[in-house]
């Protein structure tokens, strides 16, 4: 078993914060960019206003 702070890290796209692999991005870590959902429902809505 891995401890936490040994888990890889990124930083979220929108917010700029870090956060830690999780086991569900297991297969998609690569493709993963924001933090949580609602930072990726943000950027969307920032993205699409004029």
């Amino acid at each position: 078993m891995r401890k936490k702070h040994d888990l890889p890290q990124k930083t979220c796209m929108h917010c700029g914060q870090p956060f830690t692999w999780r086991k569900k991005w297991e297969k998609v870590w690569d493709a993963v960019k924001y933090c949580s959902d609602r930072c990726r429902n943000e950027r969307k809505r920032c993205g699409s206003a004029p």
